[in-house]
């Protein structure tokens, strides 16, 4: 199925608020008070594998008119990043691909994501709604938590597969929140928890990006032979601020902030 722009992130926000029911919560209060809510970005999460790469996910983007703007290197967590954003309509949401450098894990865990990969379809890679199926593959429980003493990235990308991991907020089109301290304060009053990694506000305005976002909510997911709840997704807001010498919004990401986003989905 050939999807337009705006069919697919419809597909991805339905396939997203189906686990992350809190997102949907927090657009309605949004709109109690007026607001129209924009999406600055979405965020998917794979792994580095021959099917599974992220210019293989990126490739459904690049088909429908986005390119490639910035690459990223997240050290500690041992992943690669790329950032697109849509050549003619920059009202488009951004996206932001990354993907876990494998080899740099135990023999183990390379085992386990070559079994994943070995379930995968190179065809169906390049569908568009590809992006939405989920977990298509075999995954046990046990398979899980040695992910996850690993790579907490690894764990969730293998238990939840293709699926958007977060939508990201734009607060520049919120019309009665102008900080994002205010907005936090909002969401903490209404009984959502914050990640505080770092802090509840991630960079600076000297940064031209500030960034927060919600912890993963609680899903009860299906595993080979038992059900479980682990952290699903989450729900992140962005404010940007205006460049120097030409006065457009900061566009791109800053590596050690999208670290302790990343951390969203922690146990």
């Amino acid at each position: 199925m050939n999807l337009s722009v705006e069919q697919l992130f419809q597909h991805l926000w339905q396939q997203y608020i189906s686990i992350n029911p809190q997102a949907e919560r927090i657009q309605k209060l949004l709109n109690q008070r007026g607001e129209t809510v924009i999406n600055d970005h979405i965020a998917l999460r794979t792994f580095n594998t021959e099917k599974l790469g992220l210019i293989n996910i990126a490739s459904i983007f690049l088909n429908k008119g986005y390119e490639v703007i910035k690459e990223y290197d997240f050290v500690k967590k041992r992943l690669s990043g790329i950032h697109l954003e849509h050549t003619e309509n920059p009202n488009h949401p951004k996206v932001f691909i990354s993907e876990l450098r494998t080899e740099e894990f135990s023999d183990e865990l390379q085992e386990t994501i070559a079994g994943i990969d070995d379930q995968i379809d190179k065809i169906n890679v390049m569908q568009d709604l590809f992006l939405t199926s989920g977990r298509t593959w075999n995954l046990t429980f046990e398979q899980y938590i040695q992910l996850l003493r690993e790579s907490e990235y690894a764990a969730w990308t293998a238990a939840f597969g293709y699926r958007a991991n977060h939508f990201t907020m734009s607060l520049n089109h919120l019309t009665t929140f102008f900080k994002l301290e205010d907005l936090n304060d909002f969401l903490l009053d209404n009984g959502f928890t914050l990640n505080e990694s770092s802090g509840l506000i991630k960079g600076t305005p000297e940064q031209f990006l500030e960034q927060s976002s919600t912890m993963a909510a609680p899903v009860n997911l299906e595993f080979d032979h038992s059900t479980h709840v682990i952290p699903g997704c989450f729900y992140e807001f962005a404010k940007r601020y205006p460049m120097p010498k030409t006065g457009k919004l900061y566009q791109g990401f800053i590596a050690a902030s999208a670290d302790k986003i990343f951390e969203s989905t922690n146990r």
